[in-house]
């Protein structure tokens, strides 16, 4: 029987079908190729790593290190991952960068590489570690081009980073040389330990124009009644031992006495796994957060080098040299945590958790923020479902513990507000900056009370 010709294209061409079909069966997955394979990009990745990053960077600065230089080294290693896995997935502007890597690069490669990098250049003496978990991240991502594409264009990415912050003023011989006076900061009991790390106060920010950009007002003139509201208040409600605070509020000061850093980066990955946070998403709130972090650390610092205003202790112990009839000197009195050798105005702490929701609210476009946050000094966890609660206990926490006047408390949390607002309208967006009243809307408290 006579077949015509587009007859018997049409029986050979079902025959192999039917055979493909058959051996896909019989072969599985292993039997698709390479270049079908979808770019591996998991981003268990961007959190696996940010933990080894938390790790390392506590073992070469110190887990417990009263200082905010843990935020630089995280808000660094960020932007480096999230420029690699955004340089290739695309959705969101690369931070300070204008180069692309390949569509068909695996962004997992890239965020492995970039944070091994640039851990590696900063913090040479973890090679060994740090080279056996990339080892291990590597094994875990198929072999291939997409593979081999994602490592290389993680090293550019890396090296940017690397490159932008050469020069940056870090470790810089800076001094805070102002001689003992009513009012002004000095050493404190019990280790009298010099002012640390000030060159933080010099910088360069990694987005703000300048470390002064958000410099607060000065603090309460030591004649004034607001002045002696907050040492009455620190007197009474931060001592060690006689306070009217209740048990909670110890609990919350003794919460937020360890390292905030360290408390925020296990937050964020709890807070992406759990909403099952893509990959781009992950790497652009870890470096959204953790740059206006950095910003938060140097802004506060600034204040604290500016305005070198004394601790609590000291106010209080010497609060017959103040000239103000309203305080009374205790020269016994003692906080409920070790004060931190850095001066009082602005609050650290509470610069950087304002940075820190300010950010995550813009990225969420909502002030329910839904974050867990750990402590390792009490050894619980807290939830917080709301931007402004967070803040709100961080502020009444460094008073409670007896080291921040409310001053330097609030105005940390202001200041902070702003420097999270203005990384968000100049990086990490997508086609267009947030809605200015998501911005806008408040998390700091208003006043001068809890």
């Amino acid at each position: 029987m006579f077949t015509p010709r587009t007859g018997r294209r049409a029986v050979v061409g079902s025959a192999a079908a039917l055979l493909l079909l058959a051996v896909t069966a019989v072969a599985g997955p292993a039997a698709t190729a390479d270049s079908e394979r979808p770019p591996s990009a998991d981003p268990a990745a961007v959190r696996d790593w940010n933990a080894i990053a938390t790790d390392t960077i506590s073992a070469n600065v110190g887990a417990t290190r009263p200082s905010g230089q843990a935020a630089i080294w995280h808000g660094f290693v960020s932007a480096a991952v999230y420029n690699a896995v955004v340089g290739i997935q695309g959705g969101y502007a690369p931070y300070k960068w204008r180069l692309r890597g390949p569509a068909d690069a695996s962004p997992e490669a890239a965020a492995v590489t970039a944070a091994h990098r640039v851990l590696l250049t900063y913090f040479p003496a973890s090679r060994t570690p740090l080279d056996a978990a990339y080892a291990d991240s590597l094994a875990g991502i198929p072999d291939g081009s997409a593979k081999r594409q994602g490592v290389a264009f993680g090293k550019r990415a890396a090296d940017h980073i690397v490159e932008l912050r050469e020069g940056d003023g870090r470790f810089a011989t800076v001094e805070f040389n102002a001689p003992p006076a009513p009012g002004v900061w000095r050493p404190t009991p019990p280790n009298r330990l010099p002012f640390i790390d000030p060159w933080l106060a010099r910088l360069r920010p990694m987005s703000l124009d300048s470390p002064a950009q958000f410099r607060p007002g000065a603090p309460p003139a030591l004649s004034s009644a607001r002045y002696a509201q907050d040492v009455n208040e620190v007197k009474n409600m931060g001592t060690a031992t006689g306070s009217s605070r209740t048990p909670l509020q110890t609990e919350t000061a003794q919460f937020f006495g360890g390292n905030l850093i360290v408390q925020f980066q296990t937050a964020l990955r709890d807070h992406t796994a759990r909403h099952q946070v893509g990959i781009a998403e992950t790497a652009r709130m870890f470096a959204a957060v953790n740059t206006s972090a950095t910003d938060a650390v140097v802004t506060a610092w600034d204040a604290k080098l500016h305005f070198g205003f004394w601790r609590p202790i000291t106010a209080v112990q010497l609060a017959d040299t103040d000239g103000n009839p309203a305080t009374e000197a205790d020269p016994r009195w003692q906080p409920l945590l070790t004060t931190p050798p850095h001066p009082d105005y602005v609050s650290g702490h509470t610069t950087v958790a304002a940075a820190v929701t300010r950010t995550l609210t813009g990225l969420l476009g909502t002030t329910r923020i839904d974050l867990d946050i750990p402590s390792e000094i009490t050894g619980t966890t807290r939830h917080y479902e709301y931007a402004d609660r967070l803040n709100r206990d961080m502020i009444n926490a460094r008073v409670w513990a007896g080291i921040h006047s409310r001053a330097a408390d609030l105005a940390g949390c202001h200041a902070g507000h702003r420097v999270g607002a203005w990384i968000l309208t100049h990086h990490f967006h997508s086609k267009r900056p947030p809605h200015p009243q998501i911005l806008l809307h408040p998390t700091c408290p208003r006043g001068t009370t809890n």
